[in-house]
């Protein structure tokens, strides 16, 4: 697989590229993409880093696996592409968003233009085979993005991290509270969501009021 990362992230991940366990991933995906249909398309693998540029970075969502169905995944966590029919997560994001901000409801899937604003929708792991849930877990994924979590929480300030969910709670030992912001919620699976762990927790007006008062632009949510 080809790695190809934007400048402005280079110093941050260059490191990790050269670690043994990231060329093991590297022969398991070669693998995969030459047998297996994959998602998301190789060169949209690494889609949050290249649409979110470090300097630009505001704020940080942690997903868990891409969608596995074709056509879905775009490389950016809870992101489908344009036309795709938008899943049950994302609806119930976008849900929170109306009634949070009192806007309309985004006529797409396709968070791009979030990514575009400072926000880094990154999957825990970034890839997947075709109609298998969390087949690429465990297999150097997860020890890279951990990496990308704390070398953000280490080389910037005042980042606001989105955690939503248990597994992305799990992150917060990589994060220093002390420098940034954190928001928990459950997270907005239909399944946490009608449990009421997720509806009306206004993650998105918190975060502008948080990103207003460091004098930084908000986000068009």
């Amino acid at each position: 697989m080809k790695v190809n990362i934007p400048d402005s992230w280079k110093n941050i991940l260059q490191i990790e590229f050269e670690k043994n366990y990231f060329n093991d991933l590297t022969f398991f995906l070669d693998s995969e993409y030459s047998n297996y249909k994959c998602f998301p398309k190789e060169n949209e693998v690494f889609a949050a880093f290249d649409i979110c540029p470090f300097n630009n970075l505001k704020v940080v969502i942690i997903g868990q696996d891409p969608y596995h169905g074709t056509g879905q995944a775009n490389g950016l966590c809870f992101s489908v592409k344009q036309g795709i029919k938008i899943p049950p997560s994302l609806i119930n994001i976008f849900k929170e968003v109306v009634t949070d901000l009192e806007v309309d409801h985004p006529s797409n899937g396709n968070l791009e233009r979030w990514a575009k604003q400072g926000v880094l929708l990154l999957n825990a792991t970034l890839t997947v085979r075709e109609s298998i849930a969390g087949s690429h877990q465990k297999k150097g994924w997860e020890t890279f993005t951990d990496a990308i979590i704390k070398q953000i929480s280490d080389k910037k300030e005042d980042i606001v991290f989105l955690l939503w969910g248990g597994y992305a709670k799990k992150k917060i030992k990589l994060i220093d509270i002390k420098k940034h912001s954190v928001l928990n919620s459950g997270h907005p699976s239909p399944l946490s969501a009608n449990r009421g762990y997720w509806f009306g927790n206004k993650h998105f007006s918190k975060t502008n009021k948080i990103l207003k008062s460091l004098g930084k632009k908000e986000i068009n949510w």
